[in-house]
């Protein structure tokens, strides 16, 4: 529903320097429509690139009456907070966005289409409140159709969840875009939806129809792509956490010709709550045989999809630092290791072209 042109203002209420903001600060990386402005009252004034790192020009506002001048079309929920409720600091500026005649559009868990008091601020005709965690309609079983598709597709799986899968396939399309070659992004959390402007929620899917939605995603991203183009399909969670059950179905319904590891530099313990029981991410080249014999099974032309290469996630770590823990996971693992936000993702796509 949110257009990859449209004009938007970001709800950014205290997370422009919080990783919990994530959703926000990815929109101001990768998204390629204009971001017209953002709401973070703490920095109002303040110079984006100082608060964030992110080359972008755009102006930072203490609330929406002082956006509404930039022009925006839809205002987004820029941040994924505990709970998933929309924060009663940023009740106030969505109101009056909505007063406005703005489109909002809302990752949180808590539906805002539902809230009586924001529904009936709509008053324009097709003025629309986007709640985009939501099952899609005529959802149905998994039957591997994407194994038919003539296009590559690269899933990207992780070590853990929040390690940067989202960033790594979104870096592979830019390259891919810049080399001219047909790269297409499959989004399937909040923010990659929000920044692509479609896909699938998958954390809002039944169990037994969440292959399926990721199938008829990748179906639908890949309508009319021939064998040179590449569909990039973003990972979610990790095989190795407790908590998450996200991979398999994207394995399912993908039915990838290619996977890239997605890990964090020096984790050795997936993140879990705090006071629960350690869980240790196994070595990678074990966890890279896991992923490959999983996504072997459950697929009608019998390819046994490999690890092309690792998008190691360096951004704790200082410049050396860097550069030593990428020369260690190569040797570990054999394979081309990149991290794809701070060294661009040139040597990941020639590691994907090579193998193809």
């Amino acid at each position: 529903m949110l257009s990859a042109s449209a004009p938007i203002v970001l709800l950014q209420h205290g997370g422009l320097d919080d990783l919990s903001g994530k959703t926000g600060l990815a929109m101001l990386r990768y998204r390629s429509g204009p971001i017209v402005a953002v709401i973070d009252p703490a920095f109002a004034g303040a110079e984006l690139r100082a608060i964030t790192g992110i080359p972008r020009a755009v102006p930072v506002v203490a609330d929406m009456a002082a956006a509404l001048a930039y022009g925006p079309a839809a205002a987004v929920v820029g941040l994924a907070p505990s709970g998933g409720r929309l924060p009663e600091l940023m009740r106030a500026d969505v109101l009056v966005g909505l007063q406005a005649g703005l489109n909002l559009a809302s990752g949180l868990h808590s539906r805002l289409g539902d809230d009586p008091e924001l529904a009936g601020a709509c008053t324009r005709p097709g003025q629309w409140i986007w709640d985009l965690r939501q099952e899609p309609p005529a959802l149905a079983v998994a039957t591997a159709r994407a194994a038919a598709l003539p296009c590559r597709r690269l899933l990207a799986v992780g070590s853990d969840m929040a390690v940067g899968k989202m960033s790594a396939c979104l870096e592979l399309q830019a390259e891919a875009l810049r080399r001219g070659l047909d790269a297409r992004f499959v989004g399937t959390g909040q923010a990659g939806i929000l920044i692509a402007g479609t896909g699938v929620a998958l954390d809002a899917v039944r169990v037994d129809y969440a292959a399926g939605a990721v199938e008829g995603a990748v179906l639908q991203a890949a309508a009319g792509a021939g064998p040179a183009a590449l569909v990039l399909v973003e990972g979610q969670g990790s095989l190795c956490h407790p908590g998450s059950s996200a991979t398999l179905p994207l394995l399912r319904g993908s039915q990838p010709t290619d996977l890239l590891l997605v890990h964090r530099a020096g984790q050795s313990q997936v993140r879990t709550r705090p006071g629960a029981a350690p869980v240790a991410i196994p070595p990678l080249l074990e966890l890279i045989a896991a992923v490959e014999a999983l996504a072997a099974l459950g697929r009608p032309d019998g390819l046994r999809p490999r690890v092309r290469a690792v998008a190691l996630n360096t951004a704790r770590l200082a410049s050396a630092e860097a550069d030593a823990a990428l020369a260690a996971t190569a040797a570990e693992t054999g394979l081309a290791c990149v991290d794809p936000v701070r060294q661009g993702a040139g040597q990941l796509l020639d590691a994907l072209l090579a193998a193809g």
